[in-house]
């Protein structure tokens, strides 16, 4: 059904469904599994030598250890993962992410770490379903 599916993470909760998802779709359809974790920009401002860079590298190594868990859930079913880093807008660098590989599918949280309100879709999940132009999997 899925040659590629793309999971975004945050280490949230509903992110770790999202992984969860994500992994059961890659091994029923034997499909090659992408993480990406996503620095946010505009929350954590790209270093300049002072608290900002410290806040940013304390995200770069939590974002890598949410991923290196995604790769040891994936190989412990023997499902193909690669796994991305990058600094960005969450949405922009996920849908383009996206198109980059040409995600059958994408697999994201219904909220995330930043969102307050449970009861309300986070705003990145709401604009990578709203832009994505693809399928995309809400958990």
């Amino acid at each position: 059904m899925y040659d590629t599916v793309l999971v975004a993470t945050d280490g949230s909760g509903p992110a770790t469904r999202a992984v969860t998802h994500a992994l059961e779709q890659a091994e029923r359809s034997n499909a090659e599994l992408h993480a990406i974790y996503v620095v946010d920009t505009a929350r954590y401002a790209e270093p300049a030598l002072s608290s900002a860079e410290l806040a940013t590298t304390e995200m770069e190594e939590w974002g890598q250890q949410e991923l290196d868990e995604v790769a040891e859930r994936a190989e412990s079913l023997d499902v193909d993962v690669l796994t991305r880093s990058c600094h960005g807008r969450p949405y922009i660098e996920i849908i383009e992410y996206a198109d980059t590989i040409d995600a059958d599918l994408i697999v994201v949280g219904y909220q995330g770490h930043s969102h307050s309100d449970p009861g309300q879709i986070g705003s990145v999940t709401d604009r990578v379903v709203s832009n994505a132009g693809r399928p995309v999997l809400v958990a």
